[in-house]
């Protein structure tokens, strides 16, 4: 691994880790914090969109934290019972935030435009995760290493959304319309990159 691989590994790790432990801050700072400071109070003291959003960030925020690890070849050969023991834990917890996401999307800041970005995204979070899932038992490992691709590049979305949010909200003045941008811009080219990840990797995807 050359030395841009190696910064380039180093600071996905950091994010993945750092975002990943993100969620656990709502539990220490009030609730004018982050995206919930943009909701209003009717929302904020509904039961099952804070069970959604719960549900959401805390196992979305785990599967982060764990699913970067398994991208590392010298990890995963090392202990192939761990790399399945980190594989359900990051499954179960993409598929729980995963359908919690698609809930909470019905309410997202900016309308329609929003919901359909973060719906979108969470229904082809539960396709590739499910596929991937599928691919292993199936014991086809290429299919299941591509689809992981797929997945994990959604489940970084919650990264690259608190990249890009924060500068389009700066450019725009205007956090509403930087969130309905953010809304596909957080997935979309973590889409396209795994794409071509997954080509330069010669992984058939069917």
């Amino acid at each position: 691994m050359n030395t841009t691989n190696k910064v380039a590994w180093a600071v996905f790790a950091i994010l993945a880790v750092v975002i990943g432990l993100y969620p656990a801050l709502y539990f220490f700072i009030d609730r004018e914090f982050g995206l919930l400071a943009s909701k209003e109070d009717a929302l904020l003291s509904n039961l099952f969109w804070n069970i959604g959003f719960y549900g959401h960030i805390l196992f979305g925020g785990l599967a982060l934290l764990v699913g970067w690890v398994q991208f590392n070849k010298k990890w995963r050969n090392a202990n192939l019972k761990r790399h399945r023991t980190i594989g359900k834990i990051y499954i179960i917890s993409a598929l729980i935030s995963g359908v919690c996401a698609i809930y909470i999307a019905l309410y997202a800041t900016g309308g329609i435009i929003s919901t359909l970005g973060f719906m979108s995204l969470g229904v082809l979070w539960l396709f590739f995760t499910s596929r991937a899932y599928l691919a292993v038992r199936k014991r086809d490992l290429q299919l299941h290493q591509g689809f992981m691709i797929y997945s994990y590049a959604a489940c970084f979305a919650a990264v690259t959304l608190r990249i890009w949010l924060p500068l389009l909200t700066i450019i725009f003045h205007d956090f509403t319309m930087a969130y309905r941008i953010v809304a596909w811009l957080c997935w979309v080219p973590n889409m396209i990159f795994a794409f071509f990840w997954v080509r330069r990797r010669g992984l058939q995807l069917g």
